[in-house]
């Protein structure tokens, strides 16, 4: 088993320094530092394990939380965090007069901020959350006053308003026991935040008054540090915002929406270009400040996001950044507390290299920068972002850090002095599936700490629970072999972390490692017991948990349409509690059976061609047999056997449909693939049949295309209802179909007895989108556009992003002409086309297919 070594929180080489007193606003609205006028500049996180679910889950699984948090800080600052953020529970530290209660959620925070400022991280503190404690589980019945008024009532309840003030001042003067520091004086507080989210709908009066109120209680204690006020919802109340005498404005983003329930699909850096912010001359006018309390690109593994929102952060004037929410290293493997988000070092490696990265952007890109539009904003200064291989770096002269394998060299490696990556690069070649971290102690001495594997074995954006494993942990001992030149060749490795006895030489530049953390040096050199920059207790740190695999897992999917005669390659990850002697294939179609042995390709991965035989017409099933010392098991299902055996009851096969090379492709079908299609939610969106067996349609009907929105009542009117699917699983084996194909063909109907208006576009894999308008009839009938008819249309960002006043459509350089070969997603719009009499209208359509023929 890997255990933390014990580890002295003191002030670390990853860690910024965080002795830098108080933090003013300037009238320009850069926050800078008191003792030097510096930009303050900051990256971090959102983590609650001190409230709510996560304290509670802690509790129910046994956890020493305390513990915990000292393990998860050690890897915020492996990250190179500087800043932290959360809304305080107040319904579990308060009673409903507002009076602070010392209990055990209050204890255990004071610790983590202990534990973060011996780090050398700051905060921002919101003190109020108005939630209540139990996302996902049912509220508990808690004492503070957001239980007895709610959200609603706290914004408007005299009594309320009372408790709140009250209780922001107790907040202030509570002296954490642990740092002997009131909050109101905490050197490492860079700012509080008054409330999370308040969702404003009085008279604006009443408004200001209130917000005046909280900055009055908060401002009673004597504190001197900035106090932001939540401005993203209620936009159209900016200026009373900033009248009301607060010293900045707290942001967030969600790009990709929230709650999709599964993992988004296709090219979704179109959601991230920019980040407008329509009242940013409000903002200007008044020299408030600007941080970002809350970010993620919800529902999406890939790791290329992150970087690309916090370039489009710095463009917008933002000083901080906080991602919501990293969690906690023992609900990683099931992500209960929000299943819509997921982050994690251990768990979610690549992902969270990109964060690490996003920090660095944050503390070297210059503020309101110009970087250009998509898609030359894919690369800036030392950073660049990749779609096609999910893939962002930064290069520098003395940092290298990627979250995927890379081809990139790196600019200068003899200056380099840190690396931090996952998969291999052109300096260190490895097969793992965790992230691992070089640091240069001095030349021709590196210290390497190595995370074990990460297994995503289910989708981890679904209903979860305790009882739903989504990533296992492996240790293994895998191969690394590194490109340095001041390490040179036949360097020695030696292993640090408690119970790791490691002493070896590497072959040439190439050894094998096990997770956890070394010290590497250069053959000769002599070994020193301390290094600049690193206390002892630090250099021989490792933080992770033993391995998970617990049984044998596969995780596969089938393509589900593919051409007779095109070779077909199938690939599966295993990884299992024992050693896998053989992962087999069983094929049938028709009448014709074969099995094949699928080969290691990669850690976890094996793969085989399909018999050519097996790849004529029909339907081709297959389940997949993996064996180990344990026996057999099955899969799909996993059940223990085979199915050679006379009483084996198998789950349903794995299906691949295979079709005539020139049978049509489709590229949507409703009464399957509805369940993925991407655009707001409407409770008029539902799958009726159409009256042909089998046949589904997938039925939109809108009111009203424009409806004025409470978070931004000043909108300008944007008449469209958009819907998206992407089209790459039907697609993927019919890619050589695709070229012969001039003809889109949509099967489809309006509804409420009266013709609609539809565009139907194809978005490009680059963001560009090709469309055209028909219209639809109130029967059901097909409509053929020829793709010589498509023209440049509008792309609409999807999932519609939060806050509601980021753009509508995506806007970009992109200069690529149509190809089909470059389709990712049909797009459909009600609104173009439309006269202004038909756009005040309601508008419905029903979509039973598409495919090019």
């Amino acid at each position: 088993m890997v255990l933390l070594c014990t580890i002295l929180f003191a002030a670390n080489s990853f860690a910024q320094d965080s002795g830098k007193g108080n933090v003013y606003v300037d009238d320009q609205g850069v926050m800078r530092w008191g003792h030097n006028d510096d930009e303050v500049k900051g990256f971090g996180v959102n983590y609650s394990v001190p409230f709510a679910h996560a304290f509670r889950t802690g509790k129910k699984l046994g956890i020493d939380l305390k513990e915990q948090i000292r393990k998860d800080v050690y890897h915020f600052s492996r990250l190179g965090f500087d800043l932290y953020r959360i809304h305080v529970w107040d319904t579990e530290i308060s009673d409903e007069e507002g009076n602070l209660l010392e209990n055990e959620h209050l204890d255990h925070f004071d610790f983590l901020i202990n534990e973060l400022k011996s780090r050398g991280i700051n905060f921002v503190l919101t003190p109020i959350a108005y939630w209540g404690n139990g996302w996902p589980e049912p509220d508990e019945d808690t004492p503070g006053f957001s239980d007895r008024y709610g959200k609603e009532g706290s914004l408007t309840n005299p009594e309320a308003i009372k408790a709140q003030e009250n209780y922001l001042a107790q907040f202030l003067e509570h002296v954490n026991p642990y740092t002997g520091k009131a909050y109101k004086d905490e050197p490492n507080v860079i700012a509080f935040e008054v409330s999370n989210e308040p969702h404003h709908r009085e008279e604006p009066q009443k408004v200001k008054e209130f917000i005046e109120k909280m900055l009055a209680a908060m401002r009673s204690t004597g504190t001197e540090k900035p106090i932001f006020y939540n401005v993203t919802h209620s936009i159209h109340l900016a200026e009373i915002y900033a009248e009301a005498g607060i010293d900045g404005g707290t942001f967030q983003w969600y790009p990709t929406g929230l709650g999709f329930g599964k993992e988004l699909e296709g090219n979704l850096l179109p959601n991230v270009n920019n980040y407008e912010i329509p009242f940013n001359d409000v903002w200007k006018e008044h020299g408030l400040a600007k941080l970002v309390y809350e970010f993620d690109a919800a529902d999406v593994m890939k790791s290329y996001m992150y970087p690309a929102m916090a370039r489009s952060f710095r463009q917008a004037g933002i000083q901080i950044g906080t991602h919501f929410a990293y969690d906690p290293t023992y609900m990683a493997p099931f992500n209960t507390e929000y299943d819509t988000h997921y982050m994690n070092l251990v768990y979610t490696p690549s992902k969270t290299l990109a964060l690490m990265i996003s920090g660095e952007i944050f503390r070297n890109v210059e503020l309101n920068a110009d970087l250009g539009n998509y898609p030359a904003n894919f690369n800036f200064g030392s950073f660049s972002i990749n779609y096609e291989n999910d893939l962002a770096e930064m290069n520098s002269a003395e940092k290298f850090i990627y979250t995927n394998s890379t081809e990139s060299l790196p600019k200068n490696p003899k200056k380099l002095k840190q690396i931090a990556g996952f998969g291999s690069s052109p300096v260190v070649n490895y097969g793992g599936r965790g992230a691992y971290f070089l640091d240069k102690l001095e030349n021709g001495t590196w210290r390497l700490e190595v995370m074990p594997d990460a297994i995503l074995v289910k989708d981890p954006f679904g209903n979860n629970s305790l009882d739903k494993t989504l990533t296992v942990i492996n240790h293994a001992d895998r191969e690394m072999k590194l490109d340095l030149p001041d390490l040179g060749s036949d360097f020695s490795i030696k292993g640090l972390n408690d119970g790791n006895e490691v002493s070896k030489m590497a072959f040439g530049s190439t050894f094998s490692v096990e997770p956890g953390t070394y010290i590497l040096s250069k053959k000769g050199k002599k070994l020193k017991s301390t290094y600049a920059g690193w206390t002892k207790e630090d250099l021989n740190a490792f933080v992770a948990p033993p391995s998970t695999v617990d049984r044998t897992y596969l995780v596969h999917e089938a393509v589900p349409v593919l051409s007779a005669g095109e070779e077909h390659k199938i690939a599966a990850t295993v990884v299992s509690n024992e050693e896998v002697n053989e992962v087999q294939a069983w094929f049938r179609n028709g009448n014709t059976y074969e099995s094949v042995t699928l080969q290691p390709e990669t850690a976890y991965t094996y793969s085989a061609q399909v018999p050519d035989n097996l790849l004529t017409n029909g339907i081709l099933e297959y389940r997949m047999i993996v064996t180990t010392s344990e026996g057999t098991n099955t899969f799909p299902g996993g059940k223990k056997g085979d199915p050679g055996q006379w009483d084996f009851d198998p789950d349903a096969p794995f299906e691949t449909d295979i079709v005539p090379e020139d049978a049509p492709v489709y590229l949507f079908n409703a009464s399957e693939d509805s369940e993925y299609m991407v655009g707001k939610w409407l409770p008029s969106l539902k799958n009726v049949p159409s009256g042909t067996f089998g046949e589904v349609v997938y039925r939109v009907n809108v009111e009203k295309l424009f409806e004025v929105d409470p978070e931004n009542k000043n909108a300008e009117p944007v008449y469209d209802y958009s819907f998206r699917y992407n089209i790459n699983r039907k697609t993927e084996g019919r890619r050589a179909a695709l070229k012969d194909k001039n003809t889109l063909v949509i099967k489809g109907q309006a509804l409420n007895e009266k013709p609609a208006k539809l565009q139907v576009a194809l978005v490009m894999d680059n963001g560009r989108s090709f469309g055209k308008v028909i219209e639809l009839q109130p029967g059901i009938k097909e409509y053929r556009i020829d793709l010589a008819e498509l023209q440049p249309v509008k792309t609409v960002t999807l999932p519609r992003p939060y806050p509601t006043f980021l753009p509508m459509y995506f806007e970009h350089d992109v200069q690529k002409t149509f190809d089909i070969q470059d389709a990712e997603s049909l797009q459909f719009s009600i609104g173009p086309g439309l006269t202004e009499s038909q756009k005040q209208e309601q508008h419905g359509v029903g979509v039973i297919s598409v495919r090019l023929e």
